[in-house]
């Protein structure tokens, strides 16, 4: 099993076509203070298999702040179905929504484990925006 695509934006959603669209991918969250709330951040995953993967595969979620304190976890199962005859590459696609909560400034990563196996690592910069400069009066 390998992650052909693992990404964090604004949203994302999955088609009856099973057809992905993603909006707003990015690396840095820019807050005016903290501690904060970043509502609604989407985790996109996308799992690659062979055939003989078919079936269900524990998956595990771990956000941990810059101290590496763990401060959201998501445990749950992705299924593999049976592809059609002659289909030898399996796939399934996966969006998860968090209000994200920030304390503090620095490096957050998003750890993703499938069949217990770090499959990515993802990095989420948080900063805090800098003070507006004061304008002279009259501008």
């Amino acid at each position: 099993m390998m992650l052909s695509l693992a990404l964090v934006c604004d949203h994302a959603l999955i088609d009856q076509a099973g057809k992905l669209s993603v909006l707003g991918i990015f690396e840095r969250i820019w807050v005016e203070r903290f501690p904060a709330v970043h509502p609604r951040l989407h985790l996109v995953l996308r799992l690659k298999g062979r055939r003989t993967e078919i079936g269900d595969h524990p998956v595990t979620i771990v956000l941990h702040d810059p101290s590496g304190r763990e401060i959201l976890r998501g445990d749950g199962m992705v299924q593999i179905g049976e592809p059609p005859a002659g289909v030898t590459e399996v796939e399934a696609a996966a969006i998860l929504v968090f209000d994200v909560p920030l304390e503090t400034a620095g490096a957050y990563h998003f750890n993703v484990t499938v069949d217990s196996e770090l499959l990515a690592s993802l990095p989420v910069t948080v900063s805090q925006m800098p003070a507006p400069h004061p304008t002279p009066e009259g501008n």
